[in-house]
């Protein structure tokens, strides 16, 4: 008589939980401003050397996130790009802001369905039998199932939910919400969503209301269906503090101090950390704790705004919405129009040629040519901004640069490599900016200055230009100091390593491959600009990776500027700390320049 094989079942998979803590800082994080995160940091692993991507905004990092590629193959290069095509969810606008439902939809549509063309990993865990949700911030939860077959299979609730430009609520969920006496339709930011202007102060109050109906939703609706159903499920919760409040904080009034260290920024970063402790919470109730990961990561750093240059044209012009003497919202569009002597149209307002006191009404500006066939695109997004020549033309491109390079309010640009060799500049693709992306590359980023008002950490004290409407003493992000690449990373769970801190470079793009590791998903990378998992940092796994450091610098243009990156290394994966001018980009090295050039 034969015997009988034996058959094992295979070990399910983990449940993931992301939580992000939009825009805050890593330097911030302790016991008495972000207790839970503290805690969760102690208790699991603590990726101390982390990274946010530049340009560091918050789709960019969110498809980052989502796919674990960097910017050059997810092209969503910044939260405003330039898409080559009128945007209908954008009031027609060529140059859209993408934390929007309608405007991500219209987006894939033109780019073949999907305008990532990577897969995420939402869609990656659903089709392997998932259940899959993000709850959150409009824009970044949409990012991570956008696509026509995530809106219809993923739970997607943000901002927009409950109304005709949100993803529909299913049945199931719907009656859910219902029985845990959570509306239907997201609240309004109410006060917090007040920005004020030059003459008065934006909000004092933190995001509460729109995050408690966020938080209830998942804690109260969605886990607990998740549990019901028995099968492993992935979570991302996108908070929207400390980002929201920071931005329009009316603590400090066209003053950099406190800045985003005032007390609003402080009850907007425990707001974020409330949730996270809701979140934990519910996962310990429904007895999930020993099956579940849970990962934080903030999408950036920030940083106060300052809007002060001795040598912008449009810092000398008079504008009725702007103090006499400061920057106005499109000071580079603005600039870069009067330096090539060429009319400046606003994308954002009907296609209208600006006159003398006019900027454009988001930043955005096309200069030359018509609204068809621009000679340059300005999409302005705050610490950083995107020049981009859509007819490819070299001396144009060669007439931005050098203007550029003139400004006391830049500091550093990267340059599409098809374009020529500037002295004083690096390229995109030694930034990662430049890969398989399907939407338009950009000719030019733009890094913007950036100090600190010496209050003993520079990082949390860090201030940058900014191109946009906010006022000086709010808040922003999306420069190459080390301020805004510095995220916060932690996590705990079954899959990650206790009481563990890891001095490698880690990155959100680092994010995508670890889930997806952890969750044995079938990665089929069409890019090559990939993250990587963060091994050492999991139960039983590899040990701490051996990592290079490097400075890398451009030749100096005709008056010694030299754009410089530090950068850290571990295998064929890059990190990057911070860029710019030396003296102009905080957390930026000082190694005298013949060490290592370009």
């Amino acid at each position: 008589m034969g015997t009988v094989p034996v058959v094992q079942a295979a070990e399910r998979p983990h449940n993931v939980i992301l939580f992000v803590p939009d825009g805050l800082r890593g330097v911030i994080v302790n016991d008495t401003t972000a207790p839970s995160m503290a805690a969760l940091a102690r208790q699991g692993v603590w990726m101390k050397n982390s990274h946010s991507l530049f340009p560091t905004f918050t789709t960019a990092n969110a498809s980052a996130m989502a796919t674990g590629h960097y910017l050059g193959d997810t092209g969503d290069f910044s939260n405003t790009i330039y898409t080559g095509f009128q945007v209908p969810g954008a009031g027609n606008s060529m140059v859209p802001f993408l934390e929007n439902d309608p405007v991500l939809g219209d987006v894939d549509e033109h780019f073949a369905g999907d305008y990532l063309d990577e897969a995420t990993i939402l869609k990656l865990a659903r089709d392997k039998g998932f259940s899959t949700a993000a709850i959150g911030k409009l824009g970044p939860v949409l990012i991570f199932d956008h696509t026509k077959d995530g809106r219809e299979q993923s739970i997607i609730i943000d901002d927009q939910t409950g109304t005709p430009k949100g993803v529909p609520l299913s049945a199931e969920l719907s009656d859910r919400l219902k029985a845990a006496g959570v509306p239907l339709a997201a609240p309004t930011r109410g006060d917090n969503g007040k920005s004020g202007d030059f003459k008065t102060a934006g909000t004092h109050s933190a995001n509460g209301n729109q995050q408690d109906y966020f938080a209830s939703a998942a804690t109260r609706a969605v886990l607990p269906l998740f549990a019901a159903r028995d099968k492993p499920f992935v979570l991302v919760f996108w908070s929207r503090d400390p980002d929201g409040t920071q931005h329009n904080q009316g603590d400090s009034l066209l003053s950099l101090v406190p800045g985003i260290n005032g007390p609003t920024s402080m009850a907007a970063i425990r707001n974020a950390d409330d949730d996270l402790a809701r979140l934990r919470a519910t996962v310990a109730e429904l007895g999930l704790t020993d099956t579940t990961d849970i990962i934080v990561s903030s999408d950036h750093g920030f940083s106060t705004i300052s809007k002060q240059s001795e040598t912008s044209f449009a810092a000398k012009q008079t504008f009725s919405d702007q103090p006499a003497g400061l920057l106005t919202v499109g000071f580079v569009a603005i600039d870069i129009a009067q330096a090539l002597s060429l009319p400046l149209i606003d994308p954002d307002n009907n296609y209208v040629t600006l006159a003398a006191g006019q900027h454009p009404k988001f930043g955005n500006g096309l200069i030359g040519g018509d609204k068809d066939h621009p000679k340059v695109v300005v999409a302005a997004n705050g610490g950083s901004d995107l020049i981009y020549v859509p007819d490819g033309d070299k001396d144009t491109a060669r007439k931005v640069v050098e203007f550029l390079m003139s400004q006391d309010y830049v500091s550093g640009l990267f340059v599409d490599e098809k374009l020529g060799h500037f002295p004083g500049t690096l390229t995109l693709a030694d930034i990662n900016l430049q890969g398989t992306a399907v939407t338009p590359l950009p000719a030019i980023a733009v890094n913007f200055r950036s100090f600190d008002t010496v209050c003993g950490e520079p990082t949390r004290c860090a201030v940058e230009l900014a191109d946009t409407g906010l006022q000086q003493g709010q808040g922003m992000h999306g420069s190459f100091s080390r301020a805004d690449t510095q995220n916060f990373m932690a996590a705990v769970g079954p899959d990650f390593k206790a009481g563990f801190i890891d001095l490698a470079p880690t990155s959100n793009a680092d994010i995508g491959k670890t889930i997806a590791k952890i969750l044995d998903l079938p990665v089929a990378d069409k890019g090559k600009l990939v993250g990587r998992p963060i091994t050492e940092v999991m139960a039983g796994g590899a040990p701490a990776p051996e990592v290079l450091s490097e400075i890398l610098m451009s030749d100096p243009d005709s008056k010694g500027l030299r754009t410089v990156i530090d950068r850290q290394q571990v295998g064929d994966t890059l990190y990057f700390d911070a860029a710019g001018f030396p003296g102009r980009t905080v957390g930026l090295s000082s190694t005298p320049f013949d060490l290592k050039a370009k």
